[in-house]
């Protein structure tokens, strides 16, 4: 059995296990899992541009050949060498599982399959069966939480040589996160923007990745975890009102609900009430912003933060597969919780 907790995943892709037949990447954020499908693929050695070395496969079209997947994985390169079968799109699709099981009983020579999912559910379908064999390993993909969201903020920036300011750099963490690969690319358009300058000021965030939506995610995050329902419905509506992506927003409250999640972890572990663990945070609480999660700490048990932290990753998930759906979703998913916080009054 060969199962990866969310935390282990980055060391083991500096030194993949080449031992393995199978990898399976999934999770809730699908940036996450084709950023690691990539550098999974790229560790492989295998020519990405030779469409002889290297088949891409979506699992939806595999479900309607169910042979084509046993056809490419035992077949023979024509001149020789390694071969890659990259696979997006998986789920429990029947005859797709099928065959992966297949594979993985017998795995065919000099054959590496990498696959790519949303989020599986533990121990059942496509999930359960690499984890149950010797021959694959499964590599979880999360939203970013704060300390991963700052290593990536450090390594991009690290690379450029480019210095960011305290008020610059929270402001970043407040506005990105949730999709690796989005935040990855926000990152990489304001180190563009500050081209030339040493230091990147609170302003040029805003100007790079700041929209007119951007003012208003506290807004509704806060009404969120705080349970005011008519503060919830007025910054709801005028945050569509101006067009916005509602993906960045859940984000955002996933974040706040992680450092809930900490923070009532401290409460609980030390006895201490929610100012004293507030004031000693690290990273710090915005001053401004101590009193709404202090309220927001009397309310929200440890289970309550974590079910709540659930609703919100099935609903980006839910999100990301029907684009059309998304505002709607959002809008529930953040309403029931609101409500959830409105009760513990």
């Amino acid at each position: 059995m060969a199962e990866l907790k969310a935390g282990e995943v980055d060391r083991f892709l500096r030194r993949p296990d080449a031992g393995k037949a199978l990898y399976l990447v999934y999770g809730p954020d699908r940036g996450l899992v084709s950023e690691r499908a990539e550098i999974l693929a790229k560790s492989t050695g295998v020519d990405l541009a030779d469409s002889f070395s290297t088949v891409k496969l979506d699992a939806n079209e595999l479900a309607s050949d169910p042979v084509r997947l046993i056809d490419e994985a035992y077949t023979v390169a024509m001149f020789g060498g390694d071969r890659l079968i990259w696979i997006r799109n998986a789920g429990n699709q029947k005859d797709v599982l099928a065959n992966i099981e297949a594979i993985l009983k017998d795995p065919p020579d000099a054959v590496k399959l990498i696959v790519e999912a949303g989020d599986l559910k533990k121990g059942a379908g496509l999930r359960g069966s690499v984890e149950k064999s010797a021959n694959g390993i499964t590599l979880p993909c999360y939203a970013d939480n704060a300390a991963a969201l700052s290593s990536l903020i450090d390594a991009t920036f690290g690379e450029t040589g480019q210095r960011l300011s305290l008020d610059a750099r929270r402001y970043i963490q407040d506005h990105i996160g949730g999709d690796r690969r989005a935040s990855r690319g926000e990152l990489e358009k304001l180190a563009l923007y500050a081209h030339g300058e040493d230091e990147i000021t609170l302003e040029m965030a805003k100007q790079s990745i700041g929209d007119a939506s951007a003012v208003s995610f506290d807004a509704v995050v806060d009404s969120v975890i705080t349970g005011r329902l008519a503060d919830f419905d007025e910054a709801m509506q005028s945050f569509l009102a101006a067009g916005s992506n509602p993906q960045p927003l859940l984000a955002a409250a996933i974040r706040q609900f992680q450092q809930l999640d900490l923070l009532r972890a401290e409460m609980d572990k030390s006895g201490r009430p929610a100012s004293a663990v507030i004031g000693a945070a690290k990273p710090p609480v915005f001053f401004a912003r101590r009193k709404t999660v202090e309220t927001a700490l009397s309310r929200w048990t440890a289970v309550g933060i974590r079910h709540a932290l659930r609703r919100l990753q099935d609903c980006v998930l839910e999100s990301r597969m029907n684009a059309a759906l998304t505002t709607p979703v959002a809008r529930t998913a953040l309403l029931a919780i609101t409500i959830q916080s409105a009760r513990r009054r």
